[in-house]
C-alpha cells in the first residue's frame, strides 16, 4: 500500500489524518512532494520509508516550498508507483494526481479542490498584492494548474470528501462524486462538566480568512462583553489595534491552556467558512456552544439551536444580533445549549467513528472491482485489518 501526502513542512489538521492512515496501514510507504520534520520528533513517522520528489532538493524549498507549486504536477506523476495495489491520497492540492498503476484501487482523501486555483483566486491574488505582468503571469499559471487539476482528477478511482460542502465542490469542479467521511478529531480529551465564566472566546490562526477582525468589531460594539483570543499570524498587529478594552487577545498559547479557556468559555464564536473546521467540533467536546457562521463544514458539525446558534451573514452586525440572541435564550431557559448535548454531538466526529467509516468503504471498494479483484496484498486489506 501507497499513501500520498501533499508535502510535509507543518504537523496541523492534514496531517492529524494523515497520523490516522499511517496507524491503520503501518506498514504503508509513504510519498510526498517535500518533508522538512524530523521524524525523531514525530512517532507517526518513525522507522516509516518517506519517498519525495526532487523538490526537495531545489534551492530555497524548505521555506519557500509554495513557489514550487507549478512544478509540483510533475513531480507527483514521477513517484513510480508501479506494484502498489491500493493507494490512499490525502490531498488539498496535488497529492490526488499521481499516476496509480491501472490494477491498483486509488482513493483520494480530498480536504479540497485548490481554492485559490479555483473559486478565491481573485481573492488569493488581492491578497499577494500582485498587479500588472506578474499577475497575469500569475493567472496563466493557475489556468493551468486547473486545466491538470480536473484532468488529473479523472484519474482517481474513489472520492472520499471530508465535508458535504466539500463533496459539492468536488462536484462542481471535478465533475466526481464523493462519499463523506469527517475527518477524526479527538474528543475524548476534554472535560465538558466544568463551570462556566462569562466570557467569549475566539481561536484560530490569525489570518485574514479567518475573519478574528470580524469578531473584534462585534465584540467592540458590545463592550459589556468580554472577549478572549488566543493565537498568532500576520494579522495580529492590526487586531490588537483594533480591539477594544473588552478584548484580551494572549497570542500562541500551548494546547493547555486552550483547553482550559475551552472548558470555561460561555460560548465559541468563529466566523470563517471552513472546509470542515475542528475547533468548532473541540469546543462542543469541551462543553462550550458555538456562535459561528453557518456557511461551510459549521452548518454541518453546530446543531443550530442546541448546540450553538448559526450566524446568518458574515458580518459583525449579524454576530452581534446572534450573540443577543444567545444570551436571550439562556435568560429564559437557562438549561438551554447544556453542555452534555454539545459534547455528545462531537463524539459523531471523533476518531474511532473516523477509522470506523473509512475502514467500511475501503473495505467496500476493494472486495469490489468489475475487472476482477485486486492483487492478493490489496485483497488482504480488509474492513477488520483497518479496524484492528
Amino acid at each position: 500500500m501507497a499513501i500520498v501526502h501533499d508535502w510535509l513542512v507543518t504537523w496541523a489538521g492534514a496531517e492529524k489524518v494523515l497520523e490516522e492512515f499511517l496507524t491503520l496501514f503501518p506498514s504503508a510507504e509513504l510519498f510526498t512532494t517535500v518533508n522538512f520534520l524530523d521524524k525523531a520528533n514525530i512517532p507517526a513517522l518513525r522507522g516509516r520509508t518517506i519517498h519525495t520528489s526532487y523538490i526537495q532538493r531545489l534551492p530555497g524549498a524548505r521555506k519557500h516550498y509554495r513557489r514550487y507549486l507549478p512544478l509540483m504536477p510533475a513531480a507527483v506523476e514521477q513517484f513510480d508507483l508501479k506494484g502498489f495495489d491500493l493507494i490512499l491520497s490525502s490531498s488539498h492540492a496535488v497529492a490526488k494526481g499521481i499516476i496509480p498503476d491501472p490494477s491498483a484501487v486509488h482513493v483520494c482523501y480530498c480536504y479540497s479542490p485548490m481554492r485559490y486555483a479555483w473559486d478565491m483566486q481573485h481573492q488569493y491574488l488581492r491578497q499577494a498584492g500582485v498587479r500588472g505582468i506578474k499577475a497575469a503571469l500569475m493567472r496563466w499559471q493557475l489556468h493551468k494548474l486547473r486545466l491538470w487539476d480536473f484532468a488529473s482528477a479523472q484519474r482517481v478511482d474513489h472520492f472520499i470528501a471530508i465535508s458535504y460542502y466539500i463533496q459539492r465542490r468536488i462536484a462542481c469542479f471535478y465533475r466526481r462524486e464523493a462519499e463523506v467521511v469527517y475527518p477524526p478529531v479527538d474528543t475524548e480529551r476534554y472535560r465538558h462538566d466544568r463551570p462556566r465564566e462569562n466570557f467569549y472566546l475566539a481561536a484560530s490562526r490569525l489570518v485574514p480568512y479567518k475573519r478574528l477582525d470580524l469578531i473584534v468589531e462585534a465584540f467592540n460594539h458590545m463592550p459589556e462583553r468580554s472577549l478572549v483570543v488566543i493565537g498568532d499570524g500576520p494579522e495580529r498587529r492590526r487586531l490588537e489595534a483594533l480591539a477594544g478594552s473588552n478584548v484580551t487577545l494572549l497570542g500562541y498559547q500551548e494546547d493547555a491552556v486552550l483547553i482550559d479557556h475551552l472548558e470555561r468559555a460561555r460560548a465559541f464564536v468563529f466566523m470563517a467558512e471552513e472546509d470542515f473546521g475542528i475547533l468548532p467540533v473541540e469546543a462542543q467536546a469541551a462543553g462550550a456552544p458555538v456562535i459561528g457562521y453557518g456557511i461551510g463544514g459549521l452548518s454541518e458539525t453546530v446543531i443550530d439551536g442546541e448546540t450553538g446558534v448559526h450566524v446568518a451573514w458574515q458580518q459583525a452586525e449579524a454576530l452581534c444580533q446572534a450573540v443577543d440572541a444567545f444570551e436571550r435564550c439562556q435568560a429564559e431557559n437557562p438549561d438551554a445549549y447544556p453542555a452534555t448535548v454539545c459534547s455528545a454531538n462531537a463524539r459523531r466526529f471523533g476518531r474511532a467513528v473516523f477509522r470506523a467509516e473509512l475502514s467500511k468503504r475501503l473495505g467496500a471498494w476493494l472486495s469490489y472491482c468489475p475487472e476482477g479483484p485486486p492483487r492478493s496484498a490489496a485483497t488482504s486489506v480488509s474492513a477488520d485489518r483497518c479496524q484492528s
